[in-house]
């Protein structure tokens, strides 16, 4: 096919942030989330994961369950449960304690509830 230009797996993005990203971050650019597969300044290209298995910075104190739709937060840039101002990424693939730092996600856009 003419027109394939990559399967997508990972896609090169501008880095958004002022503070920079480190390898292993998500990264969220539009419409688009990611995590970056290297460091990087902000507005310096780098790949970013747009699918996989990934373990991600959580909110502090956030007991989430396994199979729960998770949303990243782009303020705190972290994982939370809440949908309201977030931006949904995929879902929890394994519980995660209110004392555990990080949850695993499956990166994965699903519609909202009822969609």
């Amino acid at each position: 096919m003419r027109n394939f230009i990559q399967p997508g797996n990972s896609l090169a993005i501008a880095v958004p942030y002022a503070t920079g990203v480190s390898s292993g971050q998500g990264v969220l650019v539009g419409a688009l989330f990611g995590v970056a597969a290297v460091d990087g300044v902000q507005n310096a290209m780098i790949e970013a994961q747009t699918q996989g298995v990934f373990d991600l910075t959580k909110e502090p104190a956030l007991a989430i369950g396994a199979g729960v739709r998770v949303f990243w937060d782009n303020t705190n840039r972290r994982i939370t449960a809440t949908a309201a101002g977030n931006f949904q990424v995929g879902i929890s693939t394994q519980a995660a304690l209110a004392a555990d730092s990080t949850v695993r996600v499956w990166l994965n856009r699903v519609p909202a509830a009822g969609a």
